[in-house]
């Protein structure tokens, strides 16, 4: 009988600048984890548009993270969430939750401050005649949770939508004028303001999505109950939030 190999992932933060960064956050989460057989080093998956969605569905996925917009779109019957990480450390995050900065470049909107509550933030009509940059449409961060705040499609507002298959593209694209708006989430945009330093300079922010739940920690179906339990208890005991309801 073949045996698999155990994986894990934490891809949806891992840009090449960061590795070593993820790879001492994987240390730690492993070390909270302890009594679960982890592996010693991280797998890093091909994050394209839609790539990860076959990784997230490997059986051998014992630890990774997954968007709820994915979750939400069918990943749930592949993976158990486990945990939420908190979000404090990132201006629009707030315990287990996050936004997104709405950005343009600079002279085309009027600069917002962050919302005082999880409510949405938006310019009326933003979308209007521009070029609408997100990197997939089951992003929740970069599609879904506008879609939920606006009450439409967003593609149906904008004059077109593109999909840049990462935040990072679209922030890069819309510097870049090859659109002219789009939805970060609010990590996303930090890392940009540290890596992308050029393209966030030309950037303005102008309105903020509502509050949604975070990236959450995961583990495939296939995963032993008693690892799942065991797992879900360390990263609690280390400070991260249990599920939020959906």
């Amino acid at each position: 009988m073949t045996q698999t190999t155990p994986l894990a992932s934490l891809p949806m933060y891992d840009w090449p600048e960061v590795h070593a960064e993820t790879d001492a956050q994987w240390q730690a989460l492993r070390a909270a984890m302890a009594c679960v057989d982890l592996p010693e080093t991280l797998t890093r998956p091909d994050t394209g548009p839609y790539k990860l969605n076959d990784h997230w569905r490997d059986p051998a996925l014992v630890f990774s993270q997954c968007c709820w917009g994915p979750l939400d779109a069918g990943m749930i019957g592949f993976l158990i969430p486990l945990a939420q990480p908190d979000y404090g450390a990132w201006p629009g995050g707030r315990g287990p939750f996050y936004r997104s900065a709405m950005v343009v470049r600079k002279g085309e909107g009027a600069p917002a401050p962050l919302p005082s509550g999880p409510a949405a933030e938006l310019p009326d009509g933003a979308l209007k005649g521009r070029r609408f940059a997100c990197n997939d449409t089951e992003s929740l961060s970069g599609y879904r949770g506008l879609a939920a705040d606006l009450g439409a499609d967003p593609a149906t507002l904008a004059a077109q939508a593109i999909l840049s298959g990462g935040h990072r593209n679209s922030v890069r694209m819309v510097a870049q004028h090859e659109a002219d708006i789009a939805v970060i989430d609010c990590r996303s945009w930090a890392l940009a303001q540290r890596f992308e330093p050029e393209a966030a300079s030309r950037l303005e922010v102008i309105g903020w999505t509502g509050e949604q739940p975070g990236i959450a920690y995961v583990t495939s179906r296939a995963t032993d109950a008693s690892a799942v339990t065991a797992m879900r208890e360390g990263l609690l005991a280390a400070g991260c939030h249990p599920v939020a309801p959906r």
